[in-house]
């Protein structure tokens, strides 16, 4: 089959090239993808399930981990130099991919992950094991971007709905299955397997998308600018250090918090003034200005900071009141992560087929308000079946805009800004998640800090939260009834407020949807020139290949 190169028109009348495509026209709404596109889509997905699985499986593999190599008081950095090192490069790799085309920059990006999982298999301690995660997390910065700036060339927006359940589909079965399969290959082969495992499946990913992926090569003329992407790393590293140590290692008001505020706070506004300046920013500020993508961006760091919440407490109330296993506690979120899934196959069929989106922004932020509310009502008497279904409503909140935030995001930038605008909308979900964690963390501790005083008295209350934030809950029968009961009620009492300020933090995404405009997507049926335009570049077409 012939190709053809595509050239999308931007705001100003140029063109800018973006994809070899096969000459059938797969950007005709209605036709169906070429199997090469298939291919590709289904190597994107493995490297998407290889991003998201990691960190399910590590976790559960963590405390053998620690009874191997030790370190215990180093634990936490195992975690921290992952996620500082994918955030930090995440607007990087996206630039790169626009500067010097997607197949390279990605297919490097995948090649870092996986030698900084064999090292990791190979850790002999736990300074080891700290730096290998990091080079393993610098890689998995590149792979999420990747994945959406890729099926943003490939796919023109209005035809992407259909694939909206695919990648839902993925993020429940990392969710679900990575700590079962984590579990079993812990116990099985042993701990350096959770590292080795992501071998093979990055080795497919690898193989598919060098053989089958055909992207225009680029080469640009300009710099990379070092000083903005130097100082938007400092900033970013300041931002999630804060949510990491913030109330756990360090107090809120220490010295070490508010001076990696301060170094945040004066790293990111350097970064401004910048960008403003260099001729080809890291991240560009221009597609702020326009008013969906900064919407937008406003509401997938909300998503993250609700999302990445409720996943965090939910197991840990159904372990300690529900008496939940640790296995059984990952599939009771089956009924969240199955809505999820399949509200998002449904959004995105529907936004295929009649190019309409907004209505599911709105729906979707109405539906994670409702979710948060009904959760927060949940109590020590709150059946599994009544909790499954509160979870329920929050999953098809979550399936209206998981997917469909990042449509609108790519949407609204012209194409050769795609890389940042992908990377742009992950790096908000992945700090809004940081700041959640951190955050309804503290929230959570307090609370359960104070019930178990008011319930044991200042002096045995004192005692008991010492530990409390992490007990074990296997260790729960042990307790005597009276401790286990205030410990029970304390949690219970801990996850009703987090869920009650995740509402009132839902609210403003959900107020902030009400907002967006319904501009016509990218690859719909050609329309009149003055029904076609809205901030210069929102409603670029991608015309047929000839």
């Amino acid at each position: 089959m012939g190709k053809s190169r595509s050239a999308t028109p931007t705001g100003d009348g140029r063109k800018t090239a973006v994809t070899d495509i096969p000459a059938s026209g797969p950007e005709k709404t209605g036709e169906k993808q070429p199997a090469s596109v298939r291919v590709v889509l289904f190597a994107l997905m493995i490297t998407m399930l290889l991003a998201m699985l990691d960190n399910m499986i590590v976790g559960t593999a963590m405390p053998t981990i620690v009874g191997e190599l030790g370190g215990m008081s180093h634990l936490s950095w195992v975690v921290t130099a992952y996620t500082l090192a994918t955030a930090a490069s995440t607007p990087i790799w996206g630039k790169l991919g626009d500067m010097y085309g997607r197949k390279g920059v990605f297919l490097t990006s995948i090649v870092i992950f996986l030698v900084g999982s064999a090292l990791s298999g190979m850790a002999q301690d736990m300074g080891q094991l700290i730096g290998f995660r990091a080079v393993q997390g610098l890689g998995a910065g590149g792979l999420m971007v990747g994945v959406m700036a890729i099926i943003g060339d490939l796919i023109p927006p209005r035809e992407r709905g259909k694939y909206q359940g695919m990648m839902a589909g993925v993020m429940a079965v990392a969710m679900i299955g990575g700590p079962l399969v984590g579990g079993t290959i812990t116990d099985h082969l042993g701990w350096r397997w959770s590292f080795y495992i992501n071998l093979p499946l990055g080795a497919i990913a690898l193989i598919m998308v060098t053989a089958v992926l055909h992207l225009p090569k680029k080469r640009s003329q300009t710099r990379i600018d070092y000083a903005g992407a130097a100082l938007l790393t400092i900033g970013i590293t300041a931002l999630v250090l804060i949510t990491t140590w913030g109330g756990t290692e360090y107090d809120w008001l220490s010295g070490q918090i508010i001076g990696l505020g301060v170094l945040g706070v004066v790293a990111l506004l350097g970064f401004v003034l910048v960008e403003r300046k260099v001729s080809e920013p890291v991240l560009p500020l221009h597609i702020f200005r326009n008013s969906n993508f900064s919407l937008v961006t406003l509401i997938g760091f909300l998503v993250g900071f609700v999302m990445f919440g409720s996943m965090t407490f939910l197991p840990l109330f159904q372990q300690t009141v529900q008496g939940a296993s640790a296995t059984n506690s990952g599939l009771l979120l089956l009924p969240m992560l199955l809505s999820m899934m399949v509200v998002s196959l449904f959004a995105g069929r529907v936004t295929t087929s009649t190019g309409k989106y907004k209505v599911f922004v709105v729906v979707g932020g109405g539906l994670i308000t409702a979710g948060l509310a009904l959760l927060s009502l949940m109590d020590t008497d709150t059946t599994r079946f009544t909790s499954g279904v509160f979870m329920a409503v929050l999953g098809a909140g979550m399936g209206f805009l998981m997917q469909t935030t990042m449509l609108i995001a790519q949407n609204s930038v012209e194409m050769k800004d795609m890389g940042v605008g992908s990377s742009s909308a992950t790096l908000f979900r992945t700090i809004g998640g940081s700041f959640g964690v951190a955050i309804l963390g503290a929230i959570f501790t307090n609370q359960v800090q104070s019930t178990m005083v008011q319930r044991l008295g200042k002096a045995a209350g004192e005692k008991m939260t010492g530990s409390s934030s992490t007990m074990d809950p296997k260790d729960l029968p042990k307790l005597p009834p009276m401790i286990k009961d205030a410990y029970g009620h304390a949690v219970a009492t801990g996850t009703h407020h987090v869920f009650l300020w995740g509402t009132v933090i839902s609210v403003i995404g959900f107020a902030a949807a009400w907002f967006l405009k319904e501009v016509p997507l990218r690859g719909a049926p050609t329309k009149p020139a003055a029904d076609s335009a809205d901030e210069g570049t929102a409603a670029e077409r991608v015309p047929s290949a000839v």
